[in-house]
Formats: structure tokens, C-alpha cells, sequence
């Protein structure tokens, strides 16, 4: 029984009957044991973000949170299930043409390559389009130039919890070359999504988001299908809609926390960003109910989440999966700029993973696998006027009628420039390389 989201609680039942060689022997009914609203079990909401009461004394909130732990991709996981009809290249060969020239250019498209790119093609009413290419306009300024510092440690967030990271530690994406991959991927996504025209049907960021769905549906298929590989009464659904809902609204988060500490909600500029970032969740799947529009919402969805998942870092899944994405080296050469430019990332990547998630203690951040060292905060601290500096001057000229053209025109150069650092992207999961959980 769902009495606040029954459309929702639906979604998550046909999974079953919509793909029961993937889903059919999945309890629905049953609440997976990462998932809590137990007071006296140990959550990953910390202290210093929030009471966890809030989030217990909210059953809509707690509901929404238990809801969408069991919510896949009701339209890319049937594609993906194809994958022994026609394998792994072919599957991403037919979308990435469908995205490019249309679904009816590619003539063997199956039925379910049709729904998948149908739900994607249709933006729906609760989304305001007039607002999403200001917003990523404006979105362009951290693309280009913060977003290549801090990714790795944002990424890093999501291998903290046991539940969470276990579907990456499962592909074995994050070993050896595997991890800068995947890094570089990421980073690739959300810039390349930022550039003109770049969602539209038609568009590169379009694809890219079509790409990053399939692979995560590719994820769940394989963990589902392969004989030992997930334990579903413990960590219920591979990568549910609520474990992608923190890596494409973290942006839309910060601008929460800025607006409430100033006690206002979004400004004009603020609201496009927000509308941008909803947009780009649309495309990879997430529904309306997880992308709320105020900065109270944005707050309470996230530490929601946080509040409702049991703590657990297991050194053999976390550690490691930081481990490896902490060592990988990202630049695509080794002359003396790209190891200077790889010092100075690392420094920032690991300063504001030590910030964000360690309090700023060397110590946590170590037993989290990741060497913080004052050899970083000094780096951080001699580059931070040009970083920092110009970030600003950006803003303000993004902002500006006289010099918003010439600062876009620069922006969208710089964002290309990063994007040939960060290689050509597969967003690709191989079967073969799974392990046994």
C-alpha cells in the first residue's frame, strides 16, 4: 500500500510483469535491507547535515525513498535485456544511430529501442524547456572551469556506502585503466550536456544521456541474470532511480544549501540551473517526484536519501573502489603540463572530498582510503586565486548583456578543449567482466 504514491508504487510492480526474466523474482513487497527508517540503526545522514528525525517523521518522505530503491528504467532495461539476441555492440550501435538520424533510419530497431528513445524524445509538462538552455548556459561556467577539478572527488561520493558502491565494484569498472574510463566518462557527461543546443533531439548531450541509461540498465541486467552475482534481499535493485538522483542534482543541492543560508529560495539564475539539471535527470530516467523545484525540496530529498540508508564502508568494496579512483591517472599524456595539471587536480579532488565527506581531517579521509596531505592544501591554496578568480569572473560576465556572448563563446571553446582531455567515451558495460558478489 502506497497512499502518497501510488502511480509511483505501479511503476516499480510492472517491473516484474513488463520483464519477469529480469525482475520476476523480485519480492516488490519486500523493503531490501540497506534501506532503514529504523531510529536506532546507524544511517549516512551525518549529524553536521541534518537531523535524521526530520526525514522519520515524514512518512511521504520516507515512502518516496523506500518507493524509488526499487525503481530500474521501466524503458531501457527491456532494451537491454535484448543483449543475448543481439549482444552488447549491437545494442549500443542501433542507439547511438537512432539518437543521431532517428529510430527509423535504423530499420532492425526492436520495439523496445522505440519506447526507450520514445520516453526520452517527449520532454514531459512539469518541465519548464523555456528555462533548460539558459540553464545550461549558465551551467557552462562550472563545466568549464570547476568541474575539472573537483570530479574525481564528487565521484568518489558515491563508493562511501556498501550498497551503493557495490553495482561498480560488481562490473569491475574501477580497476586499473578501467577507473580513469569511467572517471573521464563522467566528467564527460555532464560537460558535454552543458554546450549549446547539446539536449536537443538531435543533439551530442542527448546521445550521451541515452549511452550513460543503457549502460546502467546494462549493469542491472547482468547483476539479475547471472547466478550469484546479487543478493536482492540486501541491496534490493542494481543502481535504483534514488542512487542516481545524487550525482545529477548535486549541483541543484549546493544551490539549495547557498540559498538557504542566505534565507531566500532560488533566484532567477539559480532557477534555470535547477531547471537544466531536472531536465538532464528527465533524460536519464529519474521521475518528477525525486526532482523537486524549491531549495527546501532539493534539501530534504537529498538528506532523505542519506537518512534512509544503512551505513556501512566496507573496506573491500569502498576503500577499494576510492583507492583505484584516487590513483587512476586521467590525462591523456605524460608531458610535464599534463602531470602538473594531474598534481593540481588530485590536490583539489582530494581537498574537497576531505571537506565535504572527512570534515577536513586527514585522518578520515586516510581511513577512507584517500591521502590528504598538507602537501595538497598548499597547492590548493597557490592555485586558488587563478581557479577561484576566474570562476568569479566568468559568473559575472555570463550575467552581463555586454560581455555574455564573447564569455559563452570562450566557455564552450574551453569545455571542448576539456572534452578532448577526457578521450572519446564508450559508456559501455561488459558482461564478461563481472564478478561474484
Amino acid at each position: 500500500m502506497a497512499p502518497h504514491y501510488p502511480a509511483l508504487a505501479e511503476r516499480v510492480r510492472t517491473q516484474a510483469v513488463l520483464q519477469p526474466a529480469l525482475y520476476g523474482d523480485v519480492d516488490f513487497r519486500a523493503t531490501p535491507y540497506r534501506h532503514t527508517a529504523d531510529p536506532g540503526t546507524r544511517s549516512t545522514l551525518h549529524p553536521r547535515m541534518g537531523r535524521r528525525a526530520v526525514t522519520l517523521d515524514d512518512e511521504r518522505l520516507v515512502e518516496l525513498i523506500g518507493i524509488t530503491t526499487l525503481l530500474g528504467d521501466v524503458v531501457a532495461d527491456p532494451y537491454a535485456a535484448l543483449e543475448p539476441r543481439y549482444g552488447t555492440r549491437a545494442l549500443v550501435a542501433m542507439v547511438r544511430r537512432a539518437c543521431a538520424e532517428g529510430v527509423d533510419a535504423v530499420p532492425e530497431a526492436p520495439d523496445e529501442l522505440r519506447a526507450f528513445l520514445a520516453a526520452m524524445e517527449a520532454p514531459p509538462a512539469w518541465l519548464d524547456m523555456e528555462l533548460v538552455e539558459e540553464g545550461a548556459r549558465l551551467a557552462r561556467v562550472g563545466a568549464a572551469l570547476t568541474s575539472p577539478f573537483i570530479t574525481r572527488g564528487v565521484f568518489l561520493a558515491t563508493f562511501l556506502n556498501t550498497y551503493a558502491a557495490l553495482p561498480m565494484s560488481l562490473t569491475g569498472a574501477l580497476s586499473g585503466k578501467r577507473a580513469a574510463r569511467r572517471i573521464n566518462e563522467t566528467a564527460n557527461f555532464f560537460a558535454i550536456t552543458t554546450l549549446p543546443g547539446a539536449l536537443d533531439r538531435r543533439g551530442e548531450g542527448f546521445e550521451a544521456a541515452a549511452m550513460v541509461r543503457l549502460m546502467h540498465s546494462m549493469v542491472r541486467y547482468h547483476a539479475l541474470t547471472r547466478p550469484g552475482a546479487w543478493n536482492r534481499e540486501v541491496y534490493g535493485i542494481p543502481i535504483p532511480q534514488i542512487d542516481q538522483m545524487p550525482a545529477g542534482t548535486v549541483g541543484s543541492y549546493l544551490l539549495a544549501l547557498k540559498a538557504r543560508r542566505r534565507g531566500r529560495d532560488f533566484d532567477a539564475s539559480e532557477r534555470a540551473i535547477i531547471e537544466f539539471n531536472r531536465y538532464r535527470c528527465f533524460l536519464l530516467g529519474l521521475p518528477e517526484e525525486l526532482l523537486p523545484t524549491t531549495a527546501k525540496g532539493i534539501i530534504g530529498i537529498f538528506h532523505g536519501r542519506a537518512a534512509l540508508l544503512r551505513d556501512d564502508f566496507d573496506d573491500a568494496t569502498c576503500g577499494a573502489l576510492v583507492r583505484s579512483s584516487m590513483d587512476a591517472y586521467l590525462r591523456p599524456h605524460r608531458t610535464p603540463f599534463d602531470l602538473a595539471a594531474s598534481r593540481v587536480e588530485k590536490a583539489w579532488s582530494k581537498t574537497s572530498f576531505a571537506i565535504a565527506f572527512c570534515g577536513g581531517r586527514p585522518t578520515n579521509a586516510a581511513r577512507m582510503g584517500v591521502d590528504f596531505t598538507p602537501g595538497d592544501m598548499a597547492l590548493v591554496a597557490v592555485t586558488a586565486p587563478f581557479i577561484i578568480g576566474r570562476t568569479i569572473g566568468a559568473e559575472i560576465g555570463v550575467r552581463s548583456p555586454r560581455l555574455r556572448q564573447a564569455v559563452d563563446r570562450y566557455l564552450t571553446r574551453l569545455i571542448r578543449r576539456r572534452l578532448a582531455t577526457y578521450g572519446h567515451p564508450e559508456f559501455v558495460s561488459d558482461g564478461a567482466t563481472y564478478a561474484r558478489a
